[in-house]
């Protein structure tokens, strides 16, 4: 579908005002945003008086919430499935997912459809407003900032009004709703007990997860929850090294980094890598959830070496491999 039939299904469908009239007519710029430590919100009220956020990669499009169709055995939250342009796909109401029992009062009368780690799935939301540009230095993680749906939120940000915007992190809904992959079709790398791998990641099922594969496949690691975090660790281990006369790429074989992250993304974190003569000969591969082509390009202008889409164990571990031998 064009732009503009998008643009104009939006304009048909959603009941914010503010969501009509080319919500995403500035999607082909969204790509260069790497390096800018940038990221693009599309901001959604569910019905109470706090504004939640997701980020615009992975929406795929805003239409009037549909008729749902129950069936049995759905994971626990979600309320059915729907059919849209020949695609089968969960939906569930966030509000109530989330336990926000006071906006269900309300409407939830829009349907924002994520595609997230190659799951595509509908969140019904009481409406959309409009999307906003962020520096994500601004962003911070929301550990210890919220409770009751704490889990369900991976970040924060402040609009210029002070207003805060909670920021939805779909990847934990997903392993709510759906259950965590378990993790199988792993070997053990020969002598991996003298591997390790450095991974930036700040979801804490995506650090679980990657745990899981790295030990699975015998190999060491060291983790680090943002990217300014990752480099200031990265930094420290290649000053030690240089002081101590020693070869960094004896101490990490390969960089895994995720592509969003508060603080610091995984696009300036590859800059800042790349950009250091002491992390020349150890790969960056960018383990993400935001698998399109548009993504991979940007991973590829900041010197990203390979592109692993979220979660593929038996991928991840077969990309990681050949880089430790």
């Amino acid at each position: 579908m064009s732009i503009a039939d998008y643009q104009s299904q939006v304009a048909d469908s959603t009941s914010s005002p503010q969501s009509t009239g080319g919500l995403f007519d500035t999607v082909d710029a969204r790509t260069n945003l790497a390096g800018s430590n940038k990221m693009e919100i599309l901001l959604f009220s569910l019905g109470t008086p706090e504004t939640f956020g997701i980020n615009v990669f992975k929406v795929k499009e805003v239409c009037r919430a549909m008729e749902i169709t129950k069936t049995p055995n759905m994971p626990v939250g979600v309320d059915g499935i729907v059919s849209l342009r020949g695609h089968i796909l969960p939906v569930l109401t966030l509000a109530k997912f989330m336990g926000l029992d006071r906006a269900m009062s309300n409407a939830q009368g829009t349907m924002m459809v994520a595609e997230y780690s190659r799951h595509i799935l509908g969140f019904l939301v009481h409406d959309v407003d409009r999307i906003i540009r962020v520096d994500w230095d601004k962003v911070r993680p929301a550990d210890d900032l919220f409770s009751g749906n704490k889990d369900m939120i991976t970040a924060i940000t402040e609009l210029p009004d002070g207003k805060l915007v909670s920021i939805l992190d779909v990847e934990q809904v997903l392993a709510t709703a759906f259950g965590e992959d378990v993790v199988g079709g792993v070997d053990k790398v020969e002598n991996g007990h003298e591997l390790c791998i450095f991974f930036v990641d700040d979801s804490a099922v995506a650090r679980k997860k990657i745990s899981e594969v790295l030990d699975k496949m015998g190999v060491k690691n060291l983790q680090a929850n943002n990217g300014l975090e990752g480099w200031e660790r990265l930094k420290g281990l290649a000053d030690t090294a240089q002081n101590s006369g020693l070869n960094l790429h004896d101490q990490i074989q390969v960089v895994l980094v995720d592509a969003e992250m508060p603080v610091m993304d995984g696009y300036v974190l590859t800059q800042h890598i790349k950009a250091d003569k002491r992390f020349d000969g150890i790969p960056v591969v960018m383990h993400s959830s935001l698998s399109s082509e548009a993504n991979r390009a940007m991973g590829k202008r900041v010197g990203v070496d390979y592109y692993v889409p979220k979660f593929d164990a038996p991928i991840l571990s077969n990309t990681l491999r050949p880089l430790l031998a």
